[in-house]
């Protein structure tokens, strides 16, 4: 299944697994339109809103003008949400900023550090008895929240959750203005991590009497040919007398249909009390969730009192067992599965850490053509729409925490993530945490405390999952002690000798390989930042084929999550300065694959694969020797140049075949056999220069919902229309109609062009585009022009994406 079809197949997955009615009288509201946003200052108080100039800030309640009608924000821009500010910040020559991506950030860059977000919106007046708060579902990084001119709360870190109660400070039936402060001058980890509101906002309004925020669960636990549901909620009472109340729960299978209930006694909540509810429910010969077939139910559940409803949710969840075996490796569902995972960060080309959800869901599915299984969420609590892509794609997840401590902060995070993502099939391990070599070495007693604490929680919290951490040393001491299974972070050396002294514990690969390259390069160049696309690999780390043939032939090894998936901006390695993000990805930033991506398309996958690179563009190189490498996974391949036999060689097993080759312009061909039958070929020509530009969407049809985006590859092509390798024209670009660009990327990891702006130049052939439609049905038109007089003037392109009509998430007006 290719890319896009997995993309297509999972969102409509996500709406034919809607509820089958509305669920009264909760509203979740999306909140991410209309803002307005301008910058502050971290160390002129007279250029940031006059806030911090030390005259008693927060002294009074109400005070705070700039979160009152009469302010004038007429010169601050509009500004949807998610944003990421820091992604359209200049590149500044910082080595302190290097891991960052070279963006200005920090306390010694206060003018483009702290950001204001502002907006009005109105509170009817029958909202009155109602509990409403708003929500974040992550802003980097610190975060100072303000309505109707109070003060209302802060967060401090930038991955986890937050929420404020507005209800106390809220004018009904009029008008009302909330601000947030973000600040940015302090980061959480050693990577690109974005500046703003990158993640959803949303408000929410309940009943008084209300299910308890994250509060729902449900245990599946399969016997036989049925599973037993073990259901809890937490039931808050906000009003002011106590009331009866009672629970029901309304499971609903893939199809939609009501397939088993369950209903927990009424018990009294006291004023300002809560009361835990449980009961079972078994389900008859469930439909499991699996990476073949991700199957997912809904659980309704629903508060009652006094003969009404006052409040529900619907919660997906899956039926599966997970279980890792110190000898066998993992089994899913009692079959074994090796985890073919990757690690990654959360940021892509042109969006930076603002990805729109159905980017997130096009990520995933690059990932997933290449057989992937699996994903680590490095190294933060992911984002919602992560998740979910993972629980309706069938792939399984380490969901990782960002601070390992177990300080009240620490603590909260860990909380946060497990509660809140505890009933999604895709989640089979939770980390506490990656390579804190201080509690694995100099302070390991203290390691070995905080680790204990934060696993005795996270089994608290849900006693169905096994509880780990990536970890980049021997695992004799410290934090490692009260791990359910042991993660290597690369030290290939490690694991045969854990498993033989301590053969009862299970074994994975936490972080492996590391291999580095360049999309279409093939040959490392200092001067240019570039490394060859063979076998780059760090001191540390391990080659594509080192690694895998470790983890893959050994029984008692459940398998591993490769460094990583994607590139990332950030930690610019193996280079720096001019270099912005990393080359450790199997894809590059744009999800472009490299060649590396065919390796394991070939062992991971389970479709015949053949793969013969280098490009076949060598000129002034007539008559040097260039290796030549196919990734297949078929017996054998037979290479030909110009229609000449070079040979034909056995693929070893998790291997590959190469050959040295004296170019010579033509074509080279790749002829991969099975049972002594040709079944596919691949083949590189040599092109001519560019002469045209070709536009390529990810899908013909996007919703028109002021949300989704379409996914646009440009590529170079010569006048016979063939993809022209090392084309790096520079392209600009046209939208009309009902949508908008909101960024472009190359995959080239020493770019400094713009992510925002309205061009771009080709890099080894191909540039990105990212376009959001309105919430207005109708066409986008996106047209492709070489940028300049200089050269060859090349034949542009058009496409045209329909967007159509939807009904909107419910969303503040």
């Amino acid at each position: 299944m290719t890319r896009s079809a997995w993309a297509r197949a999972a969102l409509l997955a996500a709406t034919a697994n809607a509820t089958p009615a509305a669920i009264p009288p909760r509203e979740k509201l999306l909140f991410d339109f209309g803002w307005k946003f301008t910058f502050g200052n971290g160390a002129d108080p007279a250029k940031d809103l006059g806030f911090g100039n030390g005259q008693g800030d927060f002294a009074k309640t109400g005070d705070f003008e700039f979160a009152k009608a009469k302010f004038d924000d007429s010169k601050w821009r509009l500004q949807n949400l998610p944003h990421d500010w820091a992604v359209e910040l200049p590149f500044v020559r910082d080595e302190v900023q290097n891991s960052h991506g070279y963006k200005p950030l920090g306390r010694r860059y206060p003018e483009t550090s702290v950001g204001w977000y502002r907006r009005s919106f109105d509170i009817p007046e029958n909202d009155k008895g109602r509990r409403i708060w708003v929500e974040f579902d992550g802003a980097f990084r610190d975060v100072l929240v303000f309505v109707n001119g109070c003060f209302i709360g802060r967060n401090d870190n930038g991955y986890a959750p937050f929420r404020f109660d507005l209800t106390d400070f809220l004018a009904y039936g009029q008008k009302n203005y909330i601000v947030a402060r973000v600040d940015a001058s302090f980061g959480d980890g050693w990577f690109y991590e974005g500046a703003g509101i990158y993640r959803h906002v949303w408000l929410t309004k309940t009943d008084a009497l209300h299910l308890g925020k994250w509060e729902s669960y449900v245990r599946p636990e399969v016997a036989g040919n049925s599973a037993m549901l073990t259901l809890g909620t937490i039931v808050e009472n906000r009003g002011d007398h106590a009331e009866p109340a009672s629970v029901k729960w309304q499971i609903v299978d893939p199809a939609g249909k009501t397939v088993a209930s369950a209903e927990a006694p009424a018990q009294s909540v006291a004023v300002d009390g809560t009361v835990t509810f449980s009961a079972t429910a078994k389900l008859p010969n469930p439909l499991l969730w699996s990476v073949e077939a991700p199957n997912l139910y809904s659980a309704i559940v629903t508060v009652e009192s006094g003969g009404k409803t006052r409040d529900a949710e619907p919660m997906s969840f899956g039926v599966r067992t997970a279980k890792f075996t110190a000898d066998k490796g993992f089994f899913l569902n009692s079959k074994s599965v090796k985890i073919q995972g990757t690690c990654n960060h959360q940021d892509h080309a042109g969006v930076g850490a603002a990805v729109p959800d159905s980017l997130q869901w096009f990520r995933l599915s690059v990932l997933r053509e290449m057989g992937g299984n699996a994903v680590r969420t490095s190294h933060n609590m992911p984002t919602p729409e992560w998740v979910e892509a993972c629980d309706r794609m069938g792939v399984m997840m380490m969901c990782e925490t960002r601070q390992m401590s177990s300080n009240f902060e620490g603590r909260a995070q860990i909380e946060a993530m497990v509660k809140r993502y505890r009933n999604s099939p895709s989640i089979i391990l939770w980390s506490i945490g990656n390579e804190e070599w201080q509690l694995q070495g100099p302070m390991a007693e203290q390691g070995a405390r905080i680790g204990a604490e934060m696993v005795r929680l996270c089994r608290e919290l849900d006693p169905t999952r096994v509880v780990s951490a990536a970890v980049n040393g021997d695992n004799e001491k410290g934090i490692s002690d009260s791990f359910d299974i042991i993660g290597f972070n690369y030290n290939l050396k490690g694991p045969d000798g854990y498993h033989k002294e301590h053969p009862k514990r299970p074994l994975y690969g936490s972080e492996t390989s590391s291999a580095i390259g360049t999309r279409g390069v093939y040959a490392s160049d200092k001067l240019r930042n570039t490394v060859n696309s063979y076998e780059g690999v760090v001191p540390w780390g391990e080659t594509a084929e080192e690694w895998w043939k470790f983890y893959g032939t050994r029984e008692w090894e459940a398998g591993g999550f490769a460094w990583t998936g994607f590139d990332y901006r950030g930690e610019p390695t193996p280079y720096g300065w001019p270099s912005i993000n990393s080359q450790f990805g199997i894809v590059d930033m744009c999800g472009f694959p490299k060649d590396n991506f065919y390796y394991y398309k070939a062992w991971w996958g389970k479709d015949p694969v053949v793969h013969v690179f280098p490009h076949w563009n060598w000129t002034g190189r007539e008559g040097d020797e260039i290796p030549v490498w196919v990734y297949s996974n078929l017996d054998e391949v037979e290479l030909f140049v110009n229609d000449k036999s070079l040979g034909s060689q056995k693929v070893p097993h998790l291997g590959h075949v190469e050959w040295k080759v004296r170019y010579e312009p033509g074509v080279i061909e790749a002829r991969g056999s099975k049972d002594g039958k040709v079944v596919l070929t691949d083949r590189r020509e040599t092109t001519g220069p560019t002469a045209a530009i070709r536009l390529k969407a990810d899908r013909s049809q996007i919703n028109a919902d002021g949300e989704d985006v379409a996914v646009i590859k440009v590529e170079g092509l010569d006048k016979e229309g063939r993809l022209m390798p090392i084309a790096d024209s520079h392209i600009a670009f046209k939208i009309t109609g009902q949508g908008a660009l909101i960024g472009v990327g190359n995959g080239d990891p020493n770019c400094q062009e713009s992510d925002k702006a309205p061009n771009r130049s080709l890099f080894n052939g191909l540039a990105q585009l990212i376009v959001q439609a309105t919430k207005e049905p109708g066409e986008i038109q996106i047209e492709a022009h070489k940028d300049g007089g200089d050269g060859a003037n090349l034949t542009p392109a058009t496409i045209t994406i329909r967007t159509k009509q939807v009904e909107l998430r419910p969303a503040v007006g």
